[in-house]
């Protein structure tokens, strides 16, 4: 296949262009590098992948046949679509019907990564895919949940007006190497925290909850959906639950650190339970995660070790 991938040069699409070079697809990626950097798919040219450098919330045209678009570009942790609210917004509506009037136009399957947080902070536990949510549209955490919400609305519009083969992922917190250590989510933090001996950072009592899927796992199910004859909403993700305080002790543990716990407030509307009801992932894919928290933590601790390192000097 041709697959077009946005936000290719970030955490999540960088991992997806590599899996699908992998399997013997040619890769087309697009970038802004809003909140990316150009250094991660630096490796990728001499494969069969071609780079757009262009914002997807403007007009779009790439030549030739595409036989699927994945649209995997956002702002995705707190930090950064809060520092990009408005442009947050415009990617989940513009860059979302923007590529959805490519996928009419080259008759391409479309893979919209929507997100848990269209379950907002749930009254319901788990999720399941029947859950419409509990969002607050005026929050500061809005402007990404509605962003989603709404990609996937206008998704779904296209499916049943225009006939897009829509496929539409919800994706539950993922982690693993890659990811940037000024990320703002729970994971590099930790890691970053303790590797660098400072105080890890609880929000709350940390008795909240998560669930976390390792990356490879991630793009596998992201794959198989992709491929499946499945349109509309899928959760994809660990169904494994634990507290941040339980993930603060493994972080600890793993990486040897002595590291305080530094305790702050909750921010606005933080979600206090996440966990996916993957039965229909399961029934449909024959997809569950396999990598349990502590081995892909091991692995996410090596890469963010190895990064740290200062680089040697030219002698």
């Amino acid at each position: 296949m041709h697959v077009l991938v946005s936000g290719a040069a970030g955490f999540l699409g960088n991992h997806f262009c590599r899996r699908l070079l992998a399997d013997g697809h040619q890769v087309t990626g697009i970038d802004n590098f809003i909140t990316s950097s150009a250094a991660n798919i630096d490796d990728l040219f001499g494969k069969p992948f071609n780079f757009i450098q262009a914002d997807i919330t403007h007009f779009v045209h790439v030549p030739g046949k595409l036989d699927a678009i994945a649209h995997l570009a956002s702002p995705a942790s707190p930090e950064d679509y809060l520092a990009h609210p408005i442009h947050t917004l415009k990617v989940g509506a513009l860059g979302t019907h923007n590529l959805l009037g490519l996928a009419k136009e080259k008759k391409a399957r479309f893979l919209l990564a929507s997100t848990s947080e269209v379950y907002g902070d749930p009254l319901v536990h788990p999720q399941p895919e029947s859950y419409w949510g509990n969002v607050n549209p005026v929050g500061i955490r809005g402007v990404y949940d509605e962003a989603k919400r709404f990609a996937e609305a206008i998704s779904m519009a296209y499916y049943r007006e225009h006939h897009v083969d829509v496929k539409i992922p919800r994706i539950f917190n993922t982690y693993g190497p890659k990811m940037r250590l000024s990320d703002g989510r729970v994971i590099p933090n930790f890691i970053g925290q303790a590797l660098q001996g400072k105080p890890l950072t609880i929000y709350g009592d940390g008795k909240q909850t998560r669930s976390f899927c390792y990356v490879d796992d991630l793009v596998d199910g992201l794959i198989r959906l992709l491929n499946s004859n499945h349109n509309g909403p899928m959760n994809i993700g660990n169904p494994h639950e634990f507290t941040v305080l339980q993930l603060a002790e493994l972080t600890l543990k793993l990486t040897g650190a002595k590291s305080k716990l530094d305790y702050r407030p909750l921010p606005e509307d933080d979600p206090k339970v996440r966990k996916p009801d993957i039965s229909l992932a399961k029934k449909t894919l024959g997809w569950e995660p396999k990598i349990e928290l502590e081995p892909g933590l091991e692995k996410t601790i090596a890469w963010f070790t190895q990064s740290l390192q200062p680089t040697a000097s030219a002698t």
